[in-house]
């Protein structure tokens, strides 16, 4: 203690005094945000970063601005685990049968309500067991998955099976736009007879254009980022189980989306009515 206390060129006494200091209120409240910041990153999944943060703390009754969130993130060393991977192509245009016209034409921001627009896609995960593959379906209004299916291959049957069950939860009415890339699960006969059936407007994107379909890639990017990039999978049942449990129960009902005002898909629509 003597030698520190030489070194720094401070006496005992002052040294004593400065450790029985009381913390300054400016102090206690950085430390009182900073535990709080903790539990809503924890509640988070450990996913969010500062501007979601922020909003969830001023939800919570946490008045505190985003700069302050994100030095006191930095400060902690609370960072949003994320991260990013590989692409591997799901989509087959090299096939004989009509595609559509482009009818959606990035028009992603442009539905007021649910069950105008739906756009389509199919992203695959790894596991131990082979490749899993995911389809799925979601309302350009809230970007709510409305509708999903996995499996071990990429025939048709994956994608009528998304659409299957978005439309027995949703049951829209006719002239709902549905936009697909111009992969052949989308493009066969049974596909399109089911899009008949239902009196929905078929509209696919420019060959090669990913961006045409921007709000999947987007949702599947987060998914992989937020969930698959973390875990490693044995089974292709563990990983059904994990995707299942982020879409339902965290990422159309608790994830705060940008887009949205950074309110849940859920909310967004409950809101509307």
């Amino acid at each position: 203690m003597n030698l520190m206390c030489q070194v720094l060129n401070v006496s005992r006494s002052g040294y004593y005094d400065w450790i029985d200091r009381p913390l300054s209120s400016r102090a206690r409240r950085q430390r009182e945000l900073t535990e709080q910041i903790r539990q809503a990153h924890a509640d988070s999944r450990q996913l969010y970063g500062s501007p979601r943060l922020c909003v969830e703390l001023n939800e919570r009754s946490v008045q505190v601005c985003e700069n302050t969130v994100a030095k006191l993130m930095n400060k902690a060393g609370i960072r949003s685990k994320v991260r990013r991977r590989f692409v591997v192509p799901t989509t087959d245009s090299n096939h004989g049968h009509p595609v559509a016209s482009n009818r959606l034409e990035r028009r992603f921001d442009a539905w007021e309500l649910p069950n105008q627009a739906w756009c389509t896609d199919i992203t695959c995960v790894w596991t131990e067991e082979g490749w899993l593959y995911l389809a799925s379906v979601m309302d350009l209004c809230s970007r709510q998955i409305v509708g999903w299916a996995m499996a071990d291959h990429l025939r048709a049957e994956l994608c009528l099976e998304a659409l299957g069950m978005a439309l027995e939860s949703r049951r829209p009415g006719a002239g709902l736009l549905h936009h697909s890339d111009r992969g052949v699960q989308y493009a066969c006969e049974a596909y399109q007879a089911l899009l008949e059936q239902e009196r929905m407007v078929c509209s696919m994107s420019r060959k090669g254009n990913c961006w045409d379909n921007a709000a999947m890639e987007s949702f599947f990017g987060t998914l992989k980022r937020e969930l698959i990039y973390q875990e490693h999978y044995f089974t292709r049942q563990q990983a059904r189980a994990a995707i299942f449990e982020y879409i339902e129960v965290f990422y159309n009902r608790q994830r705060r989306h940008s887009a949205l005002g950074y309110q849940s898909p859920v909310a967004f629509e409950a809101a509307l009515n």
